[in-house]
């Protein structure tokens, strides 16, 4: 009888272990992948959305390169347009027309105000910031639970809700180190941008430290392109808009 039985559990074991060898670090990674070329262009409009229902809207080219490398410039509202952020890593400047010179800002201050925090709209690759501690199951998909690399990371940890072969996140919870819930943000409305860039079309972020307020990111174009690192430097952020065709 014993020796029926263990060919069984073996094969039950060989069958489970694809489950079993899921990497949380490589999913992570993958997510990023789907959400973006490893290089590439956008423009992006951000709304701001008051509790009385008024709003405010901010247009936005950006560039990214690599894991931790990302510019941006403002095109409206002409009160902004000019005005440009860069960010290295951790490292974040803000620069304005009339000072001239890039001036330093933190990962949870907001050059456009509202519920979205500068980390959030200078979004570098989630790998670069987080570990993947666990995976764990979900009804369509997987949850994976991060953990900043380093204490200067907008958010102590991380819920991250993927789901289907591409890894498309659905969800974000994000946390401070006291396990309060910081924001949550929502990805939805998942479009082809073409060039094999299938990704959601909208991030919208609520919190419970601002009640009724509510912001929404629009992704308009995302397209690969190929960029020299000077274009990350202190010295080019007057220029960032000069990128666009």
């Amino acid at each position: 009888m014993m020796k029926k039985i263990l060919p069984i559990v073996f094969m039950c074991l060989c069958i489970s272990a694809p489950v079993f060898a899921l990497d949380g670090n490589e999913m992570l990674k993958k997510v990023d992948r789907h959400l973006n070329p490893e290089s590439f262009e956008m423009y992006r409009k951000l709304i701001n959305i008051e509790p009385d229902g008024s709003k405010k809207e901010f247009v936005m080219y950006s560039v990214k390169k690599g894991k931790e490398k990302i510019a941006s410039v403002f095109l409206s509202p002409a009160s902004e347009k000019g005005r440009s952020t860069l960010r290295i890593e951790e490292n974040m400047w803000l620069y304005i027309p009339n000072v001239g010179k890039p001036i330093r800002i933190t990962s949870l201050q907001s050059v456009t105000g509202g519920v979205f925090n500068n980390s959030d709209i200078m979004r570098v690759d989630y790998s670069a910031e987080y570990d993947c501690k666990t995976v764990e199951p979900a009804d369509d998909g997987h949850i994976l639970h991060l953990k900043a690399k380093a204490n200067t990371v907008a958010y102590d940890s991380v819920k991250m809700w993927v789901y289907g072969t591409r890894l498309l996140p659905s969800k974000l919870e994000c946390f401070a180190s006291s396990g309060m819930l910081i924001k949550t943000l929502y990805f939805k409305n998942v479009k082809d941008f073409g060039g094999g860039l299938v990704r959601p079309a909208v991030i919208e972020t609520d919190s419970p430290l601002y009640k009724d307020y509510k912001s929404v990111i629009i992704f308009a174009k995302v397209n690969a392109k190929d960029l020299p690192d000077a274009v990350f430097t202190l010295n080019y952020m007057s220029k960032v808009e000069s990128l666009r065709q």
